[in-house]
């Protein structure tokens, strides 16, 4: 049996997919952002927790998070991403960002397939 080989992300590739990605979350459009990811990914992170609790944190699929994040948008008007720094892995990055509406930083690990689109997320927060 043929090992399936791992993908590179390239550091070029990781700083064109973060600068979309923080512009598309600034702009607050949901379907631009959601272009990032595969439609089934999932999301596990403790803001889920509490903005859906009956999710424990895990999220599975763009209609369900569509929603997770449209509620939290409309918590938080005015937010804005900065980011700080990109770290790159072989199939995944992880950005670290600055929402600058709270002042809590974010720690982003997205694993991506060979599209180049996002199929997991585990967020981390200050």
């Amino acid at each position: 049996m043929a090992k399936q080989q791992l993908s590179m992300i390239t550091p070029e590739f990781a700083q064109q997919f973060a600068h979309e990605w923080i512009a598309a979350w600034n702009s607050h459009n949901l379907d631009v952002i959601l272009n990032h990811y595969t439609d089934d990914f999932t999301i596990e992170s403790p803001i889920a927790a509490t903005v859906v609790p009956e999710s424990k944190g895990k999220l599975q699929g763009k209609q369900a998070i569509k929603a997770y994040w449209q509620t939290a948008l409309q918590r938080i008007p005015d937010l804005k991403f900065e980011l700080i720094d990109i770290l790159v892995g072989m199939e995944s990055i992880t950005l670290y960002y600055t929402n600058t509406a709270t002042g809590k930083k974010t720690a982003e690990v997205m694993r991506l397939n060979n599209e180049q689109k996002v199929t997991s997320v585990l967020a981390h927060y200050s």
